[in-house]
Parts: structure tokens; sequence; C-alpha cells
């Protein structure tokens, strides 16, 4: 019974908004969700609210280290951002887009200006300070 109950409550935050996790993209998801980059060469967010795209590999330590982090912000951060990691071995393409030739990689996107990158792993308050000044300002 408590299991039910602990497992309904975690579905009511995630539904109401109150809770988000770190959202794993393909190349489906990027086009419909952040670049169609297929029918467009000018830059066009499509997002509703700003985004960090997270570009790793399983293999990286840098990234395993960060994942954490990366959850915690989606948490703290739920209906004010998105939160997307891209698996770049399982996702060449978008890792091509970005030339990702080192990981951890990650684009700050903001509603209306071009994305930033921001290459290497970083500690929480460098990504909330990220966060607060670029895609929040």
């Amino acid at each position: 019974m408590k299991k039910l109950l602990l497992t309904l409550a975690l579905a009511a935050t995630t539904l109401f908004g109150y809770a988000q996790e770190v959202i794993v993209m393909d190349k489906a998801l990027f086009i419909e969700k952040v670049f169609d980059y297929e029918n467009s060469k000018e830059w066009k967010y499509k997002g509703d609210k700003p985004a960090i795209i997270d570009l790793y590999a399983d293999w990286c330590g840098p990234c395993r280290r960060v994942a954490p982090i990366m959850k915690e912000l989606a948490q703290e951060y739920a209906g004010k951002i998105t939160i997307y990691k891209v698996n770049v071995d399982k996702q060449r393409e978008l890792a091509a887009l970005f030339n990702a030739t080192s990981i951890p990689l990650f684009v700050f996107i903001p509603m209306k200006e071009q994305p930033q990158l921001m290459a290497g792993a970083a500690d929480k308050a460098t990504f909330k300070k990220a966060i607060n000044e670029f895609l929040l300002k």
C-alpha cells in the first residue's frame, strides 16, 4: 500500500509540474521541440521555455559526475526551464550539429537569443549562475 501511495504521489507531482526530470532527447524530439534544422537554416527555437541540452556519453567520467546536478536543476527549475540530455554515441547527428568534439558539452538555449555552448563539467553554482543570468534574465 505504501508503495502504491508513493507511486501515485510521484505521478501527481510530475503531472502537475512540481517535479521534472531530465528528458532523454533523440533527433526526432530535437526537431519537434528545439529546432528543425532539416527545413531551416536560420536558428528559431521552438520551445516554450528556455532549455539546456547536456551532450554526454555513458563512458565519460565528468559526464557521470554532472548528471546528478542536472537532475537536481531540472527539479529546482521545474516549469521555468527544460533540461534535455543527448547521448553522443547514439545521436551522432545531434553531436555533430553542435560540433561536440569533447564532452560534456552544454547548450544553453534562451527563448529569443542564440544558443551558447559551455564545454566541460562544472559545479552546481556555476550552472545556477548561467541559468539565472543567461536563461532567465
